[in-house]
């Protein structure tokens, strides 16, 4: 039977040596008062300690200084298994340092392994990272000199094929934000951005014999329609009660509480970039490159857009008519509506529909999309592609695995270098003013994102559009396909790449 304590009060269930669960995604949902209560019991007891902590997406709030990262700096947590690190400032710097054990998996392996514990399973099978940087034949998902368990994946052959093998240790406490809590300690999310993996996670601690803390913003004495209650109360062990910062209007357009027809998209997407004073991105090469892009995309197309450059494309597909005519999903479980990005990823204005993260990798992991688009810090000649580590600066692979290992076809949104570049249009003619001092297109990539072999195994159509041309990915490497009005093809390609490529 649950009980409704403090923050302080729930916190006492966590012992030292713990493998904590977290729920939240990237920097959205976190249960930032169990957080806190983590951080004031570790500053007075120095407990609890030698700690684990899982999250399939990460759990940040994009502030070093809050959330989880003072008691992880303070040295609380021994070990960190992450899709994501982005949102943590603090923590990721640490990763770099060896100040703990980091391992960095796919989100949605993380997530599947969460729901095969939940189910009995000691792990889950995926393709998903063969021939990449987490498969143990290669780097394995160890970030820094300390990670070196080899357990969480392994390379397996069953029936003649091969798979990597995900395995988590045994979660035994859950960390989880929902909305409210019912008399019988039922939790509906319903003014949540997404789930995540909140029941699996629930779930599998119980299965462990483990405790479960849920911060809620109300009790209610109404009891929660049943199929409203993501988390049913026989789960829960301690509901903390946080009133939660009212959010102002365009944010609250994110939890689905009330209708936003497509013809406002647009309008409620520039009022949350407002309140959150994210500059636009409206660059001539980012436009050059969405707008290239997005001729990529057909009538019910299913796509998924990656953060940065690729969001151009959204803008894109509006300006020609065709947003209205695909389906947008984004990783934490919301199809049918338009992602937001900076600090709200992971939440959709105006979705059809937010289920379990789980499902939604079984779309990506199955080649449920028809298209992606996705950054890229480094190409190789081969194709290969480093979107997740760059020098001295660490973000984690996310769901980029799951999202490019099957989807048909797959569009790499770059600019052919960094740092500097200034690129104009007039009149469809491009002009490359000036170069940037740091190349994407590199005799070798620091680390593989993107396995270019595995792609041609699997039939995958893959570009790579930038704001001068044009790459196909062929069986012999990249082939130029289109150059842009106004780009000189030896000067401005061939001369500034470091390998030969098809033409």
């Amino acid at each position: 039977m649950y009980e409704v304590m403090t923050a302080d009060e729930a916190i006492r269930l966590i012992r030292d040596n713990d493998v904590i669960c977290v729920n939240s995604f990237v920097g959205i949902e976190n249960p930032v008062a169990l957080h806190e209560a983590i951080y004031r019991r570790y500053q007075r007891m120095q407990s609890p300690r030698h700690l684990t902590i899982v999250s399939s997406a990460g759990f940040g709030t994009w502030d070093e200084n809050g959330n989880a990262e003072g008691y992880i700096r303070e040295g609380a947590v021994d070990k960190l298994i992450c899709g994501h690190f982005g949102a943590m400032p603090s923590t990721k710097k640490l990763v770099l340092e060896d100040f703990f054990e980091a391992y960095n998996l796919p989100l949605g392996c993380i997530s599947h392994a969460i729901r095969a514990q939940a189910s009995g399973l000691p792990g889950a099978l995926s393709k998903v990272g063969l021939d990449i940087f987490v498969d143990p034949r290669l780097e394995g998902p160890g970030i820094n000199r300390l990670s070196t368990d080899d357990s969480y994946v392994k390379y397996v052959e069953v029936d003649g094929e091969e798979f990597l093998y995900y395995k988590l240790p045994k979660l035994t406490v859950a960390l989880i934000r929902g909305t409210a809590a019912d008399m019988k300690g039922n939790i509906s999310f319903d003014n949540m951005y997404m789930s995540g993996d909140a029941l699996s996670i629930c779930q599998a601690v119980k299965a462990n014999h483990g405790k479960v803390i849920v911060q809620v913003d109300r009790m209610v004495d109404t009891p929660t329609r049943p199929r409203n209650a993501i988390i049913p109360g026989c789960l829960v062990d301690a509901i903390v009660v946080e009133e939660y910062q009212v959010r102002n209007e365009a944010y609250k357009a994110l939890t689905g509480s009330f209708e936003i027809p497509y013809e406002e998209w647009s309008a409620w997407n520039e009022k949350i970039e407002s309140s959150a004073a994210k500059a636009s991105r409206n660059d001539a090469a980012g436009n050059i490159i969405g707008k290239r892009a997005a001729a990529e995309l057909r009538v019910d197309d299913i796509v998924n857009i990656g953060i940065g450059l690729p969001e151009m494309v959204s803008r894109h597909a509006r300006k020609n008519g065709m947003l209205d005519s695909i389906t947008l999903t984004v990783e934490s479980g919301g199809i049918g509506g338009f992602p937001v990005s900076g600090e709200a990823f992971g939440a959709m204005i105006g979705a059809a529909s937010v289920y379990d993260m789980a499902n939604q990798f079984d779309l990506y992991n199955n080649g449920g999309l028809d298209v992606c688009f996705m950054g890229a810090l480094e190409v190789d000649g081969q194709g290969n592609v480093n979107a997740h580590r760059s020098d001295g600066a660490y973000a984690g692979i996310g769901g980029f695995a799951n999202i490019t290992a099957k989807t048909p076809t797959v569009v790499f949104c770059m600019t052919f270098n960094a740092k500097g570049l200034s690129v104009s249009q007039k009149r469809g003619v491009v002009t490359i003013e000036e170069e940037g001092s740091i190349p994407k297109f590199v005799k070798k990539v620091r680390s593989l994102s993107f396995s270019a072999k595995r792609a041609i195994a699997n039939g995958q159509k893959v570009l790579y559009v930038t704001e001068r041309c044009v790459f196909r990915l062929t069986p012999k490497g990249l082939k130029l396909i289109e150059v842009y009005p106004g780009i000189d093809v030896e000067r401005d390609i061939i001369n500034q790449l470091p390998f030969d490529v098809e033409i």
